[in-house]
């Protein structure tokens, strides 16, 4: 019997060591400082589970009388088959991963023709869809798997094998991430089919996801976070479109994004149509040459229902997702306004927030040391205290990306508006101060001159420029500047662009500052009382216009002159009428409100 005892201890005592140590060499996600750490078990590729399914979304935009399906696609950590290992996932999702449309002539909009008049048709290319998966695309993947997340992606509605329709903004492109992170829910139905029965179950899900991107694929988790869908936790999203309508308008004026001259929404519709080619006539009648072609209205630049359709400013009730954004203060394709506006309301509903702006132009992301204690703490639910963080994160002047300075918020807490005045002088130089010069002063619009030729310029009749005396000291802005024009044109309609630069132009500042451009601005005059309705301008009569400049946080050197150029057509951005409208800008009623870090006594002081 004592022998059997023996025998029995022995062989228990066996089993707990073994079920120990398999415990111990159990792979599970590790922090340090806060941070999920790279884990050697999840780092070896030929180790990861990769497949692909069709997840069911709530809604029919082909026209086939079935709900569309999302094709989405899984990368994973063979532990969560082995070892019933259940992670949070990290979710892109994207119109771009099937291809593109070619670059052809006659794609753009013609911009070169009178205000208000009607553009000849353009051109409509198809795209060739590229890729049949079952890798929908890498990105994110090396990035987050060896840190104990799995990467999730997806292609928008119709795009490669995604049915639907894209709608660029519709309210199908918020619904079709958020039927994805119901799925990780098990709210949703996942297909390994587009129209089969056969099921997939996320069963190695937490449920938590965190959504991030870069310009489209930024746009896509506010998105969905828009939808106040249970399991998005958190997101990131870098240089996100977060109006079509500020994308391709300013304050009722036609404005294409830079370096896209005659861009437009029925434009980006053709360059992202990639899904079914069986499908694409319906949508495109459906929602290109019906829905878009009633609702961008580019004869006045208006906002209307189809643009605050496209506004997820006009979304954002719904949404609970703690919020990380990034964004370039030069970026002048998607500008820097598209973060600020949700940042700030994001912030004004409570939601957990965080701002991180660079010097540089379009996408950057957060450094990772941001974006992993957001993720580890939102999804990991790892308490490293980054909701008591910093709320904004701004790259200076010459600094690396990986090393932005901290502040209290965006704009910080210390700027104060300063206002300034113009003095006559404006085709050379006038003077940008604290008095003003009861006069007014006219330009001629010549879009054959860039703006940046017109800021060099010793003198020039199409354009008014005034300018600081230079500074004695360097000059912190923070926040967004704001111009007052009191304006009369000759012609019933006009461009009017204003540029806030830094003179003397050296375009061989340092780096990381590509120009002497401090930010930028446009406006429609004939929306001078609402951006919902254009009034033909009757010559000869003033109209008072105020509107932002772009947001930005920027050092002005000491040495320099702050210098605030108005002129009309901008050739880089805004439609191009023949040379010949005349403006002109009554002094006595035109400021810039500028914000500065110390206020006006500061600047006093610097400009004196």
């Amino acid at each position: 019997m004592k022998n059997n005892t023996l025998s029995y201890l022995l062989i228990l005592c066996l089993c707990i060591s073994a079920n120990l140590i398999s415990a111990q060499t159990k792979a599970t996600p590790v922090f340090k400082n806060g941070e999920a750490q790279i884990v050697k078990a999840f780092s070896n590729p030929e180790n990861w589970v990769r497949h692909d399914l069709w997840v069911e979304t709530e809604f029919d935009t082909d026209g086939d009388g079935k709900l569309d399906r999302m094709h989405v696609d899984v990368t994973r950590p063979n532990q969560t088959d082995t070892e019933g290992l259940k992670l949070p996932v990290v979710y892109e999702s994207s119109p771009y991963y099937a291809g593109v449309a070619a670059d052809i002539p006659g794609v753009f909009w013609d911009v070169n023709h009178e205000l208000g008049e009607k553009a000849k048709e353009r051109v409509h290319p198809e795209v060739i869809r590229t890729g049949e998966g079952p890798i929908i695309s890498n990105s994110q993947i090396r990035k987050w798997v060896p840190r104990g997340y799995i990467v999730v992606h997806s292609s928008s509605p119709g795009t490669g094998l995604s049915q639907g329709s894209p709608t660029v903004g519709g309210d199908n492109e918020s619904l079709a991430p958020k039927a994805v992170i119901d799925w990780l829910n098990g709210r949703a139905k996942g297909y390994t089919t587009p129209y089969g029965t056969e099921t997939v179950v996320a069963y190695w899900s937490t449920g938590k996801a965190g959504m991030t991107g870069t310009s489209y694929n930024g746009t896509i988790p506010l998105a969905a976070a828009t939808t106040g869908v249970d399991g998005l936790e958190a997101i990131i999203p870098v240089s996100p479109n977060t109006s079509y309508y500020h994308y391709y308008r300013s304050n009722g004026l036609v404005r294409s994004p830079g370096g896209y001259l005659g861009e437009d929404i029925d434009v980006l519709y053709d360059y992202i149509h990639s899904g079914d080619e069986s499908k694409r006539a319906y949508s495109n009648k459906t929602i290109r040459d019906t829905e878009m072609k009633n609702g961008i209205d580019r004869e006045t630049g208006d906002y209307n229902d189809f643009w605050a359709g496209r506004d997820y400013l006009n979304d954002m009730k719904p949404m609970k997702a703690a919020l990380l954004m990034s964004h370039g203060f030069n970026d002048w394709n998607v500008m820097p306004e598209h973060s600020y506006r949700i940042y700030k309301a994001a912030e004004e509903k409570g939601l957990d927030v965080q701002i991180y702006y660079h010097q540089d132009g379009h996408g950057g992301p957060p450094p990772m040391v941001l974006m992993n204690r957001w993720f580890t703490h939102y999804l990991h639910g790892v308490d490293n205290g980054v909701e008591k963080d910093k709320k904004a994160w701004i790259v200076r002047e010459n600094d690396e990306h990986d090393n932005p300075t901290p502040y209290d918020d965006y704009p910080n807490p210390e700027a104060k508006m300063v206002t300034l005045q113009l003095q006559s002088g404006g085709q050379k130089a006038g003077k940008l101060g604290f008095t003003n010069t009861k006069t007014k002063e006219t330009l001629i619009d010549d879009a054959s001159f860039s703006g940046d030729s017109l800021a060099k310029l010793p003198e020039s009749k199409h354009r008014l420029l005034y300018v600081t005396a230079p500074l004695t000291k360097d000059i912190h802005i923070s926040g967004l500047a704001k111009t007052n024009i009191k304006l009369a044109s000759n012609k019933p309609a006009a461009n009017l662009s204003v540029w806030l630069v830094s003179l003397p132009w050296n375009p061989a500042m340092e780096a990381p500052i590509t120009d002497n451009i401090i930010t930028r601005g446009w406006a429609d005059p004939q929306n001078s009382k609402s951006i919902r309705t254009s009034e033909p301008l009757i010559p000869g009569q003033f109209y008072n216009l105020s509107f932002n400049l772009q947001p930005d946080d920027q050092i002005i050197k000491k040495g320099q002159q702050i210098g605030l150029m108005i002129f009309s057509s901008d050739n880089q951005f805004t439609l191009l009428p023949k040379p010949g409208t005349q403006l002109t800008i009554d002094l006595d009623g035109t400021t810039l409100e500028l914000p500065v870090i110390g206020g006006e006594d500061l600047l006093k002081k610097a400009i004196h």
